[in-house]
């Protein structure tokens, strides 16, 4: 059980990678993009659970040397005067760092133990079984991948940590429709120069079902990061297709003021779009014989459910399972007993998001202007937000790495 393959190169994949490397597997993690990828919206960590398994994988501090420090959320009618401000650890967490950064991080800390393939992806899997031994190991078996590039190779495992679109889910499990429910709302987010100067705010404009918004990248005072979420029913594009997605945007935002015209100026000269459904992930299991689901790609929520910690976390407990269990067995089963009931709770950030960024009608703007205005809410979402994220007891996995 020592030859596995781990699908998606963001968060999940090389996070599950450093630990299995760490405990003597043959890793392989494969990407369909041909390189990291660079932007995405921050991404923030909070509680002791998250705190921890990055300190214990030895990159907390690369993460702390270029953190984002959190901005502050303001937000502004169109002529600029404000309505309402969150703190800046509202969004931002106890480490807030660029998703690029975190990959990248995570990259460099695990590649020595870990073969990385990208430019490719999945086309096919088809599971071997084996033959249960009395000792409660299983014996041969496997799983026959098929690569996108012809290649074709057998592994022991088989991981999706491929987010919220999973290939490995869809091969495995089933077409993504029975799995993924849509929200009623889409984010997208991309980079434009700054001509915002060096305001610390992340500037906030809505109306009824859209949020546009920027703010500066206060570690490149050249850079600024645009965001907008809509509203809508599910709608029908190519995921690879920037085009399409140039045109739902601007025919979203089109004809509003503010700084909205500048923002999709802007969007000609991205080479790092981020689009997506707001959507979440319901699976029954969480793996299926010798393959598993980790992070987005099992229990994703876009945004708002603090898919990222959770990612890392999951990642730790996963491998840490695998290394002091008999067989796979019962390493995937106690992984979703640990997670499940946290994960549960933490998604369901993901279903309020899109409503308390983007409401629907003026009224539902002016009351969560008004609520969020008086502390006490305020510090009640703060507190909710801390105790979804310390639900889940971090163990001490007694594995020694190999030499």
């Amino acid at each position: 059980m020592k030859k596995v393959l781990i699908s998606g190169a963001s968060v999940a994949g090389p996070a599950l990678a450093y630990w299995l490397g760490q405990y003597g597997y043959d890793v392989t993690v494969v990407e369909l993009a041909p390189a990291l990828r660079e932007g995405g919206y921050a991404v923030d960590f909070r509680g002791p659970a998250n705190l921890t398994v990055l300190d214990r994988m030895g990159v907390l501090d690369d993460l702390k040397a270029v953190q984002t420090g959190g901005n502050p959320m303001r937000w502004v009618d169109e002529s600029g005067r404000r309505l309402m401000r969150l703190p800046a650890e509202f969004a931002g967490g106890e480490v807030e760092v660029s998703r690029s950064d975190l990959s990248r991080i995570l990259y460099e800390h695990g590649r020595e133990r870990a073969a990385y393939r990208f430019g490719d992806s999945i086309a096919r899997l088809e599971q071997r079984p084996g033959r249960w031994g009395g000792e409660g190991i299983e014996h041969g078996g496997g799983v026959e991948v098929t690569f996108e590039s012809g290649v074709e190779e057998t592994y022991d495992l088989v991981f999706g940590a491929d987010g919220l679109h999973s290939i490995v889910r869809r091969l495995a499990f089933g077409p993504e429709r029975d799995y993924v429910s849509h929200l009623g709302y889409y984010i997208a987010g991309w980079d434009v120069p700054n001509e915002y100067g060096d305001e610390r705010d992340t500037l906030m404009y809505n109306v009824p079902g859209k949020l546009a918004s920027v703010g500066v990248d206060q570690r490149d005072l050249s850079k600024a990061g645009a965001m907008v979420i809509f509203k809508s029913p599910e709608l029908t594009y190519g995921r690879r297709d920037l085009d399409a997605q140039h045109a739902i945007i601007r025919s979203q935002f089109a004809g509003l003021g503010w700084h909205v015209p500048r923002l999709l100026d802007g969007l000609a000269g991205a080479t790092d779009l981020y689009f997506d459904s707001i959507s979440r992930v319901d699976i029954d299991r969480w793996s299926v014989g010798r393959v598993a689901l980790v992070g987005d790609a099992g229990y994703g929520a876009t945004v708002g459910g603090m898919g990222t910690g959770t990612a890392i976390v999951a990642a730790y407990i996963l491998a840490g399972e695998l290394a002091t269990r008999r067989n796979h067995a019962d390493a995937f089963a106690a992984y979703e007993s640990q997670l499940r009931k946290p994960v549960r709770g933490t998604q369901q950030g993901g279903n309020r998001t899109g409503k308390f960024l983007a409401p629907g009608t003026q009224f539902g703007i002016a009351t969560r202007n008004r609520m969020m205005n008086t502390p006490i809410l305020l510090n009640g979402m703060l507190k909710l937000g801390e105790k979804l994220s310390n639900q889940v007891a971090i163990k001490n996995y007694a594995v020694s790495a190999p030499a």
